[in-house]
């Protein structure tokens, strides 16, 4: 089965995908008149990568809007047309079990049909992936873990579940392992100005923990100002280049420069750590740009772990 070309539905707001979904019983209706027809062999195909993308998209979107009718219809379409065995449409058969799943009892079963499918096919990755989401589902983050490792470990260059893990790790304060995992996704994709933003939070949030919470701090700034420079709108990133060269112009100004030096001699961030005007200067843009917004930011945040918590956009697989 083909890679889905259209927009990810999971990137739709819950209106936009509502709206997208009250549109699949016209959209099907007009593919099963379409199928009906006499084919004439002059006439281009109806079998095209964008239509059976579009059913991918309308089955992710129903079962997000809770129309099971239209999304079975979607996946029995797409089984008909690329076989039940091939292993896109079995991660997407075991996604759709999942939504119609009523009790513990069955998502338990469902996870021992995975495990069934991995035994027989150990590299089904659609397949190993549903079973990652599924077991983070059940709280069973401890296996999640150890199942994202073993699929990183034969696949390195998969942004997805590197991303996953980081969350995962977030999730149980892992901030040091959360950063690796996202500089290996900016090894792949050096230009994705959310996950500089990403990774930001992670050294604004484990500064408060660490001894060198000047040097984490710095290299925060520094994260910020990629995300903003490779997209100078993310407010996001604004936001957090606010907090973070405030906090640490406060630390520059009451700490001794001895003391700063020894809190970046740690090796893991050598960079010397911006003068307190530069700093100001950074504050005040930020500052600018998000009054020009109208959002607010936080002056005194309880906690850095609550900074990240609020400013962190719930991922969906």
């Amino acid at each position: 089965m083909p890679t889905t070309t259209a927009s990810s539905p999971l990137r739709l707001s819950n209106s936009e995908a509502l709206s997208k979904s009250q549109e699949a019983g016209k959209y099907i209706q007009s593919k099963i008149s379409a199928a009906n027809a006499i084919s004439l062999p002059f006439l281009p195909a109806q079998d095209s990568a964008e239509l059976w993308a579009s059913y991918e998209n309308m089955l992710y979107s129903c079962l997000r809007t809770g129309d099971d009718k239209a999304a079975h219809f979607c996946l029995e379409r797409l089984a008909s047309r690329f076989g039940a065995d091939d292993e896109r449409i079995m991660g997407l058969r075991g996604l759709y079990q999942e939504a119609m799943a009523e009790d513990m009892s069955e998502l338990l079963q469902i996870l021992h049909e995975y495990d069934e499918i991995l035994t027989e096919n150990p590299t089904n990755t659609p397949v190993r992936k549903r079973r990652i989401a599924l077991l983070r589902n059940l709280s069973r983050e401890g296996d999640a873990v150890n199942a994202l490792v073993d699929l990183l470990a034969t696949s390195p260059t998969d942004i997805e579940s590197w991303a996953e893990l980081a969350d995962l790790y977030i999730s149980q304060g892992l901030y040091q392992q959360a950063e690796f995992c996202l500089e290996e996704i900016l090894l792949s994709t050096p230009n994705a100005w959310n996950i500089h933003a990403r990774l930001g939070e992670i050294l604004f949030v484990s500064a408060a923990i660490s001894q060198d919470e000047v040097g984490l701090l710095a290299e925060s700034v520094r994260r910020f100002c990629r995300s903003v420079e490779l997209c100078d709108g993310y407010i996001r990133g604004y936001y957090g280049l606010k907090l973070s060269s405030e906090k640490l112009m406060a630390l520059v100004t009451k700490g001794s420069q001895s003391a700063i030096s020894a809190s970046t001699g740690d090796g893991n961030h050598e960079l010397p750590v911006p003068p307190t005007e530069d700093l100001q200067r950074l504050s005040e843009k930020a500052t600018s740009v998000l009054a020009e917004t109208g959002i607010s930011y936080y002056r005194n945040p309880a906690s850095a772990t609550d900074f990240l918590r609020s400013s962190t956009i719930a991922q969906q697989r």
